[in-house]
């Protein structure tokens, strides 16, 4: 068994369920890596791609973590919203605060679940959605200039957008639009 995989069951890691299941040998029941019940010896585990493979392979759902059950936890269902209202709004000015205000949660309580549970935070992934528009609109519509389209990505300066952009791809905006076009003639 690969060793990320067995750490991500001892430390039960919520970043892992759903990409995986493992199944315990001695007991036929099979978990979400991040499932809370007693760790089990690493030679009695069987890692599953899904919940239907353990199943089909004799292993009953554990009650605890109930990785038959496709309903999210109350950390992921705030994740979930947290990322619907950055993807819908990244244009505007989104602070931790305002984000966390919506969801009636503490800002401090939000960074922590956001950052365990997707590997980054909310301004990260707010940043990271800016600049995927970004980069599609410097694609996709030659003619437009970088200062609309920085300003339409959510940025509020083209100085700030250029130095984040370039630090992100090693281009600057108006070179990555000309290599996209370039390598596409």
């Amino acid at each position: 068994m690969d060793e990320a995989l067995w750490k991500a069951i001892v430390n039960c890691e919520p970043t892992f369920d759903g990409r995986y299941f493992y199944g315990v040998m001695t007991t036929s029941i099979f978990c979400r890596p991040s499932c809370r019940s007693r760790t089990p010896l690493r030679e009695n585990v069987r890692i599953f791609r899904n919940a239907h493979d353990a199943g089909a392979a004799g292993y009953r759902p554990c009650k605890r973590c109930r990785p038959d059950a496709c309903r999210l936890g109350p950390d992921e269902e705030l994740v979930q919203a947290a990322k619907e209202i950055m993807e819908q709004r990244y244009q505007d000015s989104l602070t931790l605060d305002t984000l966390a205000r919506e969801l009636a949660i503490s800002p401090y309580h939000l960074h922590r679940v956001f950052k365990r549970l997707t590997g980054t935070t909310p301004a990260d992934y707010v940043l990271d959605r800016r600049l995927r528009v970004a980069q599609e609109a410097l694609c996709s519509e030659p003619s437009r200039t970088v200062t609309d389209i920085a300003m339409e990505a959510g940025f509020r300066s083209t100085s700030h957008f250029s130095t984040v952009f370039q630090k992100e791809t090693g281009f600057s905006p108006s070179n990555y639009r000309k290599l996209y076009w370039f390598t596409m003639k």
